[in-house]
């Protein structure tokens, strides 16, 4: 009998690390679309003993960073100069508008200081990334941190599916799909996966502009070191200049389109393995160490964020 209950864990513990490489492996291969793969993970993180939470998460960080730039292989740089142009300037302004309304927030909820500020620059920056960025720059403790990526990660996860839903129901454009998208989703991975859904020109214009929305998270950690007198190191977003880089390799040297071609898609497929290793490094345990005050203040927060972003670019006020 004794025998027989370790054996059971043992089974069950083999069984979850085949759904796990399995789910990679499907994910790679293309047979997963990138929501699929992440709700194959999330199923994967959330009902089983998933071992491999850790390995998942430092895992998909790389990943995405590299399908990023595997992404710029198939995009023209004068587009992405453009579009980075004014996707600099209202990134800015939604920067300053979800900072000011996301403090205000914690505050009135009595969300504790650190952990609202780290939430309000998840949703308003670049999600996780702007976590992980100034966290230590605010010595924030490894709870604050967790509390934090949870609330992001949850709405992160959900904006993946509503918003090509509620992008189609408004008959958006896929200028207006993919400036709305880089500019209410959290994390690069939904916003690239969200608007590759809905159309090529809307994934140029969401990454475009979703990257140099990134790229405020190096002033972010600059002003916040300068206020808390901190001295730890801030991270920079290399990435983002590798994309470019590959942006301007594919638009000059047109006679390899066949090969860029090749990356681009190995980009989109190693998306789609990050957002399920994305899902995959989510627990019940995490879950339930949000909590709701700050919980409250994210869903408010993104939901004050996406309605009015929605609202300024279907009234012609934010266009590229």
């Amino acid at each position: 009998m004794h025998q027989g209950e370790q054996r059971a864990p043992r089974t069950l513990s083999q069984m979850n690390k085949n759904l796990f490489f399995i789910g990679i492996i499907l994910s790679a291969c293309g047979l997963l679309s990138p929501p699929l793969a992440l709700a194959a993970g999330l199923g994967l993180g959330l009902f089983t003993l998933n071992g491999y939470r850790g390995e998942a998460k430092g895992l998909s960080k790389f990943l995405l960073q590299a399908s990023v730039v595997l992404l710029g292989f198939g995009m023209k740089f004068g587009e992405v100069l453009q579009v980075g142009k004014s996707g600099f300037v209202y990134t800015a302004l939604g920067i300053a508008f979800a900072m000011l309304i996301g403090m205000l927030l914690a505050l009135a909820l009595g969300v504790q200081k650190t952990q609202g500020f780290l939430i309000s620059a998840g949703t308003a920056i670049c999600g996780g990334s702007a976590i992980a960025a100034l966290g230590p720059v605010t010595n924030a403790d490894e709870e604050q941190m967790a509390v934090s990526m949870g609330t992001v990660f949850v709405l992160n996860s959900i904006a993946l599916f509503i918003f090509p839903v509620i992008g189609r129901l408004l008959h958006l454009s896929q200028s207006q799909f993919g400036l709305w998208a880089a500019l209410a989703i959290h994390d690069t991975s939904s916003v690239v996966a969200a608007s590759a859904k809905y159309g090529a020109l809307a994934l140029t214009i969401a990454t475009t502009v979703k990257l140099a929305r990134a790229l405020w998270i190096v002033p972010m950690s600059v002003g916040t070191a300068v206020i808390t007198r901190s001295r730890a190191r801030i991270r920079i977003p290399w990435f983002i200049v590798y994309f470019c880089v590959a942006a301007v390799v594919a638009s000059y040297l047109p006679r390899f389109h066949s090969q860029f071609a090749y990356l681009t898609n190995l980009g989109r497929l190693g998306l789609a393995v990050t957002l399920f290793l994305i899902g995959a490094s989510l627990s019940r345990d995490m879950l339930k160490e949000v909590g709701f005050r700050p919980l409250i203040q994210g869903v408010v927060l993104w939901v004050i964020v996406g309605v009015s972003s929605l609202l300024a670019i279907t009234a012609g006020w934010i266009h590229l």
